[in-house]
């Protein structure tokens, strides 16, 4: 195998990985987690330190397993039951009596959360004291990237924090939207299969979400409207409904995870489902939906690459512009009309912000799933938004003004957003 195939598979293996709940209180939940490993008691005082960007996408969010919302919850849930060798999927093991005895902690107000001012989007640090000893723990650039460990004064463990958030995870590897089409098109089957596990997980979710009210329904609304008359039956209402209920479902703190993209899990499902309902529709075999999966996780993972996480932007304009060159693919159009597909979505709904995790992060996974569908219907017949507004001549150039436009542009809308949530 190519050694550059190689790195995309370590890469995928490393940013494509599941994930129970929204990934920002979960980072925390796991810090708490190692940290009362390294206390090896059961706290009696959690302080909860935080970078803007992760407080603003864990302030309206549901924490799995626990029907409560918000950092306090994550921590003290964390800290108390928590696995520190789950990764992500830290809460997966937690009981309604792990979450009483967390609240307990809550209510006696021996969890304080506070933002601080950091230069990292992705950062918390916690401290977690206990019969006079202290544990601490640090993280940094991605959400279990553990930088620091202490013991009291003691230091158990240090990395170099390499500003993991602001550098590309592509450094000095040699990839674009070709080369993820060439390696996506023929490498070993054998070598990408484990994709496939996105597909289970993420259906799963989609039931889950379509079973139960979870958020805003938005999924059993569509279907309950398709049912009832007043939309169409059909690939696009499909697509629709089975993405937008695992979103549904994942925001409202489902006991299930989600395969997730780059750090986020409803980037994970609207890079998943689309491609596996457009499969369906196509009736493809497991190798080329395998293939079309691969298109679509690991061309958002690099699009993404050109801006930083958590950022005021929407990741799933993104996530979907990748997810519709792999429908293209599937619908059987060519690497340039792939590429067509990039162009038309991210001509329209780039400007989509980002104003935390919630409920209505369904909303916005329904709208750029959406224009994911009709971007690869526009490009499936040779059309493309071509050199007009941020769209450049060609995909690459596209790519590289949408990371200009969220580094340089948005950082005051950041600013702006974060302020006006903070002050509810």
């Amino acid at each position: 195998m190519k050694t550059q195939w190689q790195q995309y598979i370590n890469i995928l293996n490393s940013v494509v990985k599941p994930a129970l709940g929204c990934t920002e209180p979960i980072s925390v939940a796991y810090a708490c987690a190692v940290a009362t490993k390294i206390l090896n008691k059961t706290p009696e005082k959690i302080t909860v330190k935080v970078s803007d960007n992760l407080y603003k996408n864990s302030m309206g969010v549901f924490v799995p397993g626990t029907g409560k919302i918000g950092l306090h919850i994550a921590a003290a849930v964390g800290a108390i039951a928590g696995d520190p060798l789950a990764d992500l999927e830290v809460l997966k093991k937690i009981t309604m009596q792990d979450v009483d005895k967390a609240q307990r902690l809550i209510d006696a107000k021996k969890v304080t959360v506070e933002r601080i001012d950091v230069n990292e989007f992705i950062y918390c640090y916690v401290e977690l004291e206990a019969d006079g000893n202290v544990a601490s723990v640090e993280i940094s650039g991605a959400h279990t990237h553990v930088t620091s460990k202490k013991f009291n004064d003691d230091i158990i463990f240090s990395a170099p924090n390499n500003s993991s958030s602001k550098a590309s995870i592509f450094d000095s590897i040699d990839i674009n939207i070709e080369k993820i089409y060439d390696f996506s098109m023929h490498a070993p089957f054998s070598d990408i299969k484990f994709i496939l596990e996105a597909a289970k997980l993420n259906s799963a979710l989609a039931n889950e979400g379509l079973n139960k009210q979870y958020g805003l329904n938005l999924g059993g609304i569509i279907k309950k409207s398709m049912q009832d008359g007043f939309i169409s039956e059909g690939l696009i209402n499909n697509i629709l409904m089975e993405t937008t209920a695992a979103s549904d479902a994942r925001m409202g703190g489902a006991t299930l995870p989600a395969m997730s993209n780059y750090g986020s899990g409803n980037q994970g499902i609207a890079a998943t489902l689309p491609v596996v309902i457009m499969a369906k529709h196509c009736n493809v075999d497991e190798e080329k939906l395998a293939r079309a999966l691969i298109l679509s996780h690991l061309g958002a993972i690099y699009i993404k690459s050109h801006y930083p996480p958590l950022s005021a932007f929407c990741g799933n304009s993104a996530t979907s512009s990748a997810a519709s060159m792999a429908m293209v693919y599937l619908m059987g159009g060519s690497f340039e009309q792939c590429s067509y597909a990039i162009q038309n979505v991210l001509g329209d709904c780039t400007g989509m912000i980002c104003d935390g995790a919630k409920s209505t992060c369904a909303m916005k996974v329904k709208t750029s799933t959406s224009s994911a569908i009709y971007g690869a219907l526009l490009a499936i017949n040779s059309t493309e938004a071509n050199d007009q507004g941020i769209v450049g001549q060609n995909v690459e150039q596209t790519i590289v003004n949408l990371g200009k436009l969220i580094s340089n542009g948005m950082q005051s809308t950041d600013t702006v957003i974060i302020d006006i949530m903070s002050g509810k």
